[in-house]
């Protein structure tokens, strides 16, 4: 039997800071897949000189552009991979060979999460980070659901064990950099919340700020990390409060129309 074809993707807007690289340690892939949604820096040239094949629109849902990605992918496996983070050459040996075995439709890979050149292992949680991700899946098994930011997933096929090795995740570059992404989710869960018609009570997400923080930094050992562990656990309870003072004092800046 021929072994299965992999197909890379990546969706990215105004990368081209970081493209080149990401897309580097993705030569192992059968084909690469790159989504560009609205770019207007020079990502569109970076992709072709490396050898992919470049789809270009507009998709103002996060949901909406990564299916369009996982549709235009031709391989029996999908490996997604977003353009801040590199695939080293010990998970890229792990994947092919899972594929090569796998019985199952979708597979987690772990994360090496970076701030700068710091490593941060401990703490990530509520929405603004995570240890594993959801991104080795057969061609068909995923679909994403139609959020502005952290869309919902929904599986056809059993999920099989998690990678051992993992992606190099060049999260933010720097504090300013998590606070610029903080605001980026917080906007766009926004305007989900308005588009729902529900943004929620300030005593909930007051609540929620709670349970979020002691949930990073306590359960999920972000003290371990001292103030990098701060950091997160304090965004990781501000996002949803501050996306629901967005919805709840600025809806005219926030309402859904095509902004994201």
């Amino acid at each position: 039997m021929s072994a299965p074809k992999l197909s890379a993707l990546v969706v990215a807007r105004n990368e081209e800071q970081r493209l080149a690289a990401c897309l580097a340690t993705l030569r192992f892939a059968d084909e690469i897949i790159v989504v560009l949604d609205r770019s207007t820096d020079a990502s569109t040239t970076i992709a072709a000189e490396a050898g992919a094949r470049v789809i270009e629109g507009a998709w103002p849902v996060e949901g909406e552009r990564r299916n369009s990605g996982l549709a235009a992918c031709t391989g029996d496996w999908i490996l997604e991979v977003d353009a801040d983070e590199h695939v080293p050459p010990a998970l890229a040996a792990e994947i092919r060979s899972v594929i090569a075995t796998s019985g199952f439709a979708w597979h987690e890979i772990p994360l090496d999460n970076y701030i700068g050149t710091h490593l941060v292992r401990h703490g990530w949680g509520g929405s603004f980070g995570t240890s594993a991700v959801p991104r080795l899946s057969r061609r068909g098994a995923k679909h994403w659901g139609m959020q502005r930011v952290h869309p919902s997933l929904r599986w056809t096929g059993a999920q099989g064990p998690r990678l051992t090795h993992a992606f190099l995740h060049y999260v933010d570059r720097d504090i300013s950099d998590m606070m610029r992404r903080l605001d980026r989710y917080a906007s766009a869960r926004a305007a989900d919340m308005l588009a729902s018609g529900d943004i929620g009570t300030l005593s909930g997400n007051l609540r929620r700020f709670v349970s979020r923080f002691w949930k990073c930094f306590f359960a999920r050992k972000g003290y371990r990390e001292g103030g990098w562990g701060l950091l997160i656990a304090l965004c990781a309870g501000l996002y949803p409060l501050l996306a629901h003072l967005k919805a709840r004092l600025e809806p005219e800046r926030h309402r859904p129309d095509g902004a994201a």
